[in-house]
């Protein structure tokens, strides 16, 4: 072998991962972006903060990957995961839900970065979608207070759009009502210049946009029957405080039966959503 090959070896794997063997070529990690060194074409890579193992991107994850896109997902109540330092190379960020207070900062330290993260995102016009816990991290990122909501929410609630909603190009197409899950306590403050876009009969502040890439969600719209039921069976002890006896059963019983309709409403959802990344 020349020198020029093995300097060429050494430099290659210095500056990229080689993930995955295909029938077409060799898959190969630059920062942000796959692509095939034979077949060419790259996916695009979007950072995915998972707070907790059992709260994963659900029905966002099949949408994307479909898509072409490569999730980056770090599920950080696992030994040694963290965060990267920036930004670079990712094309879209996701934070989702999870059990704590946003401003629990020193039992979860890697918060301070979400939060960094967060405002990169925004300064920087990168598409950015909140779930519940991260719509709350991106209204306190943008200097809005997180407060508790006046009653919690667990279960399925009627979601109303607002004005500015039905023209919202992440709710296109959807109804102006529709029930969407909900499991939270707390509820976000709409940060100074934000859009409202969706409101319940207990919780106003739904959903709002800020600019065109930034959305912040109160509620799931990620779940699906297997994740409801897993949350029903580890939460088990506040879902009996909040409904009583039975109550996990009823909620998986009210999620098969409202299941079909709801499919369809996520669809709709997940394809605006790969509309804006696009």
């Amino acid at each position: 072998m020349s020198r020029l090959n093995i300097c060429t070896i050494l430099l290659l794997s210095a500056c990229i991962t080689l993930i995955a063997m295909t029938g077409d070529g060799i898959m190969v990690n630059i920062p942000g972006m796959y692509k095939n060194i034979w077949g060419g074409g790259y996916e695009l890579q979007a950072l995915v903060i998972q707070n907790v193992e059992i709260e994963g991107p659900g029905l966002l994850q099949p949408a994307m990957e479909k898509e072409g896109w490569q999730l980056d997902i770090r599920v950080m109540d696992r030994p040694g995961v963290y965060l990267p330092d920036s930004l670079e190379g990712y094309k879209a960020l996701i934070i989702l839900g999870g059990p704590m207070n946003v401003y629990e900062e020193e039992a979860y330290p890697y918060l301070k970065q979400v939060d960094r993260l967060i405002k990169e995102a925004i300064e920087k016009d990168i598409p950015l979608l909140g779930i519940c816990l991260g719509g709350q991290l991106i209204a306190k990122a943008l200097g809005a207070p997180v407060v508790r909501n006046p009653v919690p929410e667990i279960g399925w609630y009627k979601l109303r759009l607002t004005p500015a909603g039905l023209k919202s190009p992440l709710f296109a197409g959807l109804p102006e009502e529709f029930f969407v899950f909900q499991w939270h306590g707390d509820t976000f403050v709409l940060p100074p210049g934000a859009t409202h876009l969706a409101a319940c009969k207990d919780c106003v502040n739904q959903a709002f946009s800020v600019g065109g890439r930034t959305f912040a969600l109160q509620f799931h719209l990620e779940v699906n029957p297997e994740i409801i039921k897993t949350w029903a069976e580890a939460y088990a002890g506040e879902l009996e405080e909040f409904g009583g006896p039975g109550a996990a059963d009823r909620l998986v019983q009210e999620t098969t039966s409202i299941w079909e309709e709801y499919r369809a409403v996520a669809t709709r959802f997940l394809n605006n959503w790969m509309a804006i990344i696009s």
